[in-house]
């Protein structure tokens, strides 16, 4: 049964929207410095009631009549706070019909100061929000690689079609480290050819490395695989038929290859090992250019990464290292000032370096 949502509805008045430069961009990136912090984000201070400016309004164009209503969801909390709102404008900017957007965000506690910035900054914005509960999952969260990969909130896109209200029939699930440049719209319809998911494959990329040995050398384990071409997919952003995964149970089946990771070992990588498990070699494909990932790279060592050949709709700063942290330090790869644009961080002062 879904959870009961705070939900806000108004619309907006037009704005011009602002221009997306790609300026000094081929594919060479300076490597940044390292940059040792360790927070995310600067939290609010107590006599601030926004830390955000307001977003503009956006308005519908003449061509929206009859269009259906897009369903987006995100977690949210204060330490991606930044993220989120910048992913939000971007959508809002780039959409032929941003009225008929709708976010559902997803959180694990109730955080009044993000509500209100939310609230304040985009005053014209159709949400709602679903408290995701952390017990569901504590039991069955293995240590990996990266502290961030263990939160439980990391794991609430798998409990998705449980969270949100049963007439949503599709979901656009983004994480907030990205931005994006194209109409969402051209991404929520793509057809999904009777799958459950869609998302940006990568069949280039070395899938056994997603599973310890100890998977790989247990015959009943690996043979999961049989049958299925298995390829590495990304997770952070998913076009999601709701109803046929209901209908499949496959939040269940994600759960008892946790139960099997508590007992074994058998990855490394947080949330993600369960979907490939589970859906690797049985989704529908999207274009590359809904992904143009890994420019997080890596604060603590320094690295940078390039933008990949081809068009761009979407920008994911997958990866260790994060844009604001690395702006905020005067310490920016080249690709960092392509999500500057959309931050609506108040003391944020982006700059290009000489």
């Amino acid at each position: 049964m879904a959870s009961s949502p705070i939900t806000r509805h108004r619309l907006g008045l037009l704005s011009s929207p602002f221009l997306l430069f790609f300026v000094l961009f081929h594919y060479h990136v300076p490597a940044a410095e390292p940059i040792r912090l360790a927070g995310i984000i600067r939290k609010p201070s107590p006599d601030i009631a926004n830390i955000f400016r307001e977003a503009p309004a956006f308005r519908n164009g003449d061509s929206c009549s009859g269009e259906e209503r897009i369903h987006i969801a995100m977690t949210l909390d204060s330490n991606y706070l930044r993220g989120t709102m910048a992913a939000v404008l971007s959508i809002l900017q780039h959409s032929t019909c941003p009225e008929m957007v709708e976010f559902h965000f997803l959180w694990a506690r109730f955080e009044p100061d993000v509500l209100s910035n939310i609230n304040a900054t985009f005053p014209y914005l159709k949400f709602n929000v679903y408290r995701f509960d952390s017990n569901k999952v504590r039991g069955k969260i293995s240590k990996s690689v990266r502290q961030a990969l263990d939160q439980p909130l990391n794991y609430a896109r798998i409990y998705l079609a449980d969270i949100i209200p049963s007439d949503v029939k599709r979901v656009l699930y983004l994480d907030s480290d990205l931005v994006v440049v194209d109409d969402v719209a051209k991404l929520w319809k793509v057809d999904l050819q009777g799958k459950v998911l869609a998302a940006p494959e990568y069949c280039h990329a070395n899938f056994t490395q997603y599973f310890t040995d100890v998977f790989w050398s247990d015959r009943e384990l690996s043979k999961t695989f049989g049958g299925r071409n298995p390829c590495y997919f990304n997770t952070g952003v998913m076009v999601v038929d709701v109803d046929r995964w209901r209908q499949g149970g496959y939040t269940k089946k994600m759960e008892e290859w946790m139960t099997v990771q508590k007992q074994k070992r058998i990855y490394h990588l947080g949330s993600l090992p369960p979907f490939l498990l589970v859906l690797a070699g049985d989704i529908r494909a999207v274009d590359h250019r809904w992904n143009q990932h890994g420019l997080g790279g890596d604060n603590l060592e320094g690295k940078c990464r390039s933008l990949h050949p081809g068009p761009i709709s979407l920008l994911h700063w997958s990866g260790k290292g994060k844009p604001w942290l690395r702006l905020d330090s005067r310490k920016p790869c080249t690709v960092d000032h392509l999500w500057a644009p959309y931050d609506l961080y108040r003391s944020s002062a982006h700059y290009f370096e000489e």
